[in-house]
């Protein structure tokens, strides 16, 4: 009886839970990085003056750290969940971003906090691998679509209402507290895996490790021309997010003189992005995700040029620099997703290992262009225009050159390449 009864109780604990609860599981899962950007941002301030900072730009660095934490991270995981299984790395991955996270409220110099950031990131990339392979495994075809569709919705509410999460954290305790609620939050996660989440990789899809295929799949992607270009492209347009995000609160503080407006300004420009998001998965289809997206890059230099002008002729004004960011970053959404996928058009038995690498080149570069913009910050708006531009108009030549001129096509199939495009 003894064997009997231990089989029935293990059959009991790895039975898959239902769609709903691994849906919110996993969007959570997502959501942990969005959290430990966008939640710190009101606490800067705080931050500067208990750090000893001299120079106000340098607190950009605990999110450009983090993010490069998270394109570093990035590749590795993938290949480690094919050989040992998501719940396997899972687990480990959230303990260590819960350690980290401690790590960085306990840190006595703002060198030691940035290096806890990075490492922080670095294990919180493995949320963007895992969630993706974990539905994957559990769903097919529409209905994976479908979860997918649900994680991603959910994930967008999170910059929407995370810096008034932290807003409300520092009104009643340290700026050390909000990276607490990010220990706490993947704990949490760790826990409710460790419990409800059984391994969802079959055994007979379990793939070695091989570090000379890995190579060789990168070289692959590397070599090619749309991949490479898309890549590229996504990154340098991303950089230019990500160098809004390492000013914003600064912005709203320093510039406009509205540090209480600064969690609903940061909201409004987030629902833009998550509006667009949603219109462009209406509307890529019918029109295709290169006239899409081709339309989106000369919108966005347009809206930036703009913004440029309005930071000269009217650089107090709130309203106005409001209205034309908001139209800039919501344009993002007709952008980041449909770069993704022309990116990864060329290949097929190998998505995950081009996927991986593709995120790590992505988050890289913009990190290292986003603190890059952010580091002209001087009080004013006309340093994010002029990013914004610069990172427009390289990124519509990087789309130039992959397409070979020929912009606003819609190719009716798209055969797998292995060589570069010369």
């Amino acid at each position: 009886m003894q064997p009997t009864d231990t089989a029935r109780k293990s059959k009991r604990t790895l039975k898959m839970p239902g769609a709903k609860e691994l849906v919110t599981m996993m969007a959570l899962v997502m959501a942990i990085n969005a959290l430990a950007m966008d939640a710190m941002l009101p606490a800067f301030p705080m931050m500067r003056g208990d750090l000893g900072l001299t120079n106000p730009n340098d607190i950009q660095f605990v999110i450009g750290l983090y993010v490069l934490g998270m394109g570093l991270g990035s590749p590795i995981y993938g290949p480690l969940s094919d050989r040992f299984g998501r719940k396997a790395v899972l687990l480990p991955t959230m303990v260590g971003y819960a350690i980290f996270a401690i790590a960085g409220a306990l840190s006595t110099n703002f060198e030691m906090l940035l290096i806890m950031r990075f490492l922080q990131g670095f294990f919180g990339a493995a949320a963007i691998v895992l969630v993706a392979a974990i539905i994957r495994d559990r769903f097919d075809g529409d209905q994976m679509a479908k979860n997918m569709s649900m994680i991603f919705m959910a994930f967008m509410i999170v910059p929407i209402i995370a810096p008034s999460i932290g807003a409300a954290i520092i009104q009643f305790a340290p700026w050390q507290a909000i990276f607490f609620l990010f220990a706490i939050l993947g704990l949490i996660l760790a826990f409710w895996a460790l419990r409800r989440l059984p391994e969802t990789l079959a055994p007979e899809n379990i793939i070695p490790i091989n570090l000379g295929s890995i190579a060789n799949g990168w070289k692959t992607v590397s070599l090619n021309r749309q991949a490479l270009g898309y890549t590229f492209a996504s990154g340098v347009i991303q950089g230019a997010m990500f160098g809004y995000l390492n000013t914003s609160e600064q912005l709203f503080s320093e510039t406009f003189n509205a540090r209480d407006f600064f969690p609903i300004g940061f909201a409004i420009i987030a629902i833009g992005i998550a509006i667009t998001n949603f219109t462009n998965s209406k509307i890529v289809e019918r029109f295709g995700a290169r006239r899409v997206s081709h339309t989106a890059i000369f919108l966005f230099i347009a809206f930036a040029v703009l913004q440029y002008v309005t930071a000269v002729y009217a650089p107090a004004s709130l309203p106005l620099f409001m209205l034309v960011l908001t139209c800039n970053m919501a344009l993002m959404g007709f952008l980041g997703s449909n770069f993704s996928s022309i990116a990864m058009q060329p290949f097929g038995k190998m998505a995950g290992v081009a996927s991986s690498f593709q995120q790590s080149l992505r988050m890289v570069l913009s990190a290292v262009i986003g603190l890059a913009i952010g580091a002209q910050f001087n009080g004013g708006v006309a340093p994010i225009a002029l990013g914004f531009c610069g990172c427009g108009i390289a990124c519509l030549l990087l789309v130039f050159w992959c397409e070979k001129g020929k912009l606003f096509t819609r190719p009716r199939t798209t055969k797998l390449e292995h060589l570069s495009e010369r």
